[in-house]
């Protein structure tokens, strides 16, 4: 099984006037640049056909419909088609959750989007409300066989860095509560965990103490995923957290991070662009997909 990980960067369906398009690959406080999105998408399209993932893992897209009009329209054309798709509302404000497309069929699949953190025995930290749901997006599980996947999309540092961090961390327990705990089970966290490259205590270190991130197997040049231009920096917001066992299982499984549909300003990375990235935007997305195989699974 070949898994890959892409923040979409705000993936929505629009319709002005009666016809139907896609937010390109901005965020909402850029400039519009109605010029870029259809090229953006066809990027996105492209990158991830270059995964060539039997599993994808999807950050930030706003709901099913948009999913399906993605697929439909961009990337079935140039990958092939993806029949099990899953976009469930989450937590997000502006709408923005995570998703899943496979080409395989899932034994089972839960939103833990309502999860309250008294539902898993624990006080939030203060600051955050006991009624207020653990994840800011949702942490979507879902079991293939033998292994069981975990999509999360962890809350970013702003607008208030100390107190995301207590939301990441509150988030990153309740993952690890939710994680199968017999030693043998194959489990894997995939997603955006948000985290920033600060010296100091890691929100995620619960996931990280529990599990193995099977990043820190490629060299250090490759393994960043995101560029961050205003100060120009790289980080690895994006992670794969295997459990024991799998990465016990899988000793030489090394993650492959795909920068090719990043804006030229961001730097080399690993591999060409695609054709028609420009330096900021056209772009496929602000951040690189991730992609890991596991053979036999």
């Amino acid at each position: 099984m070949r898994i890959a990980s892409l923040n979409l960067q705000n993936l929505r369906l629009l319709r002005d006037g009666g016809r139907a398009h896609l937010h390109g690959a901005r965020d909402r406080d850029e400039p519009a640049m109605p010029e870029h999105d259809e090229p953006d998408r066809r990027l996105t399209a492209g990158l991830l056909a270059a995964t060539g993932a039997d599993v994808l893992a999807l950050q930030e897209v706003f709901d099913a419909e948009s999913l399906d009009f993605f697929h439909d329209h961009y990337l079935a054309p140039v990958a092939g088609p993806y029949r099990n798709r899953l976009c469930l509302p989450g937590n997000d404000g502006r709408g923005l959750d995570v998703a899943v497309m496979a080409r395989r069929d899932w034994d089972d699949a839960t939103s833990h989007a309502a999860l309250l953190p008294g539902d898993l025995g624990f006080a939030p930290p203060a600051g955050i409300a006991h009624d207020l749901p653990i994840f800011r997006r949702d942490c979507l599980e879902l079991r293939f066989g033998a292994l069981t996947v975990f999509v999360v999309h962890f809350k970013a540092p702003p607008p208030d860095p100390a107190l995301s961090w207590k939301v990441r961390r509150l988030e990153a327990e309740a993952v690890r509560r939710l994680l199968p705990s017999e030693p043998w089970a194959l489990w894997l966290v995939i997603g955006d965990l948000n985290e920033p490259r600060e010296d100091g205590p890691r929100a995620v270190a619960p996931l990280e103490e529990v599990g193995v991130d099977l990043g820190l197997r490629m060299p250090e040049r490759d393994r960043w995923t995101y560029f961050e231009p205003h100060v120009g920096e790289h980080h690895r917001p994006d992670a794969l957290i295997a459990s024991p066992a799998l990465a016990q299982r899988y000793p030489d499984v090394v993650p492959r991070v795909l920068h090719r549909g990043l804006g030229h300003e961001a730097g080399p990375g690993r591999g060409a662009r695609l054709s028609g990235v420009g330096e900021h935007r056209p772009h496929a997305s602000d951040h690189a997909a991730l992609v890991v195989e596991f053979p036999g699974l």
